[in-house]
């Protein structure tokens, strides 16, 4: 029971958090508004990102969080982790070694999607050994 429900906390506060980076990147498109919203485009740049890549991480992220949460195969479910946990780990190595502001401090929200989805994916392979 305690794994039930430490599975559907973790999985829904990080789903929580993906919609809202997906909605935040796909609202702020030029295909949306017409212009990017710099202060996303220049947070981008900042990291060493390009601009283009918002509206891919958008749908991608929308599309993992779906992934998760529909009945699919496993290897789609297995892929939306790792997804996740890459895009999670990236954006903290994105921040922690920014070169053009070494003094970023801004990888939290990161470093707790990132524990969510492990206690997520953990708690999931708990759940299906029963």
């Amino acid at each position: 029971m305690k794994n039930k429900i430490a599975y559907y906390f973790s999985t829904g506060a990080f789903s929580l958090m993906a919609l809202g980076g997906s909605f935040m990147y796909l609202s702020m498109s030029d295909v949306v508004v017409h212009s990017f919203s710099s202060e996303l485009v220049d947070g981008f740049n900042a990291l060493g990102f390009p601009a283009w890549l918002i509206i891919p991480m958008g749908i991608a992220k929308l599309l993992g969080v779906v992934a998760l949460w529909a009945p699919l195969p496993k290897l789609i479910r297995e892929w939306a982790y790792a997804g996740f946990f890459f895009n999670s780990l990236l954006a903290i190595g994105a921040h922690v070694f920014n070169p053009i502001n070494p003094n970023d401090t801004e990888f939290g929200g990161a470093v707790v999607a990132l524990i969510l989805i492990l206690v997520s994916r953990i708690t999931l392979h708990v759940k299906e050994l029963k």
